[in-house]
């Protein structure tokens, strides 16, 4: 389990934003896997393929 200070930044207004991305189909607070060619949720299978530019 990634320890928290590494999922989260918080920007000099006090701002805090996440490091994952957020899965669409579950509720608040499920982040997706970063996959070397996918973003996958490991809850509901929900997968997003990368593109190659």
């Amino acid at each position: 389990m990634p320890q928290a200070h590494t999922m989260y930044k918080v920007d000099k207004a006090g701002k805090v934003t996440t490091n994952k991305r957020a899965c669409p189909r579950c509720e608040k607070g499920t982040f997706m896997a970063e996959h070397s060619n996918r973003y996958a949720c490991g809850r509901c299978g929900y997968s997003e393929f990368k593109r190659k530019d």
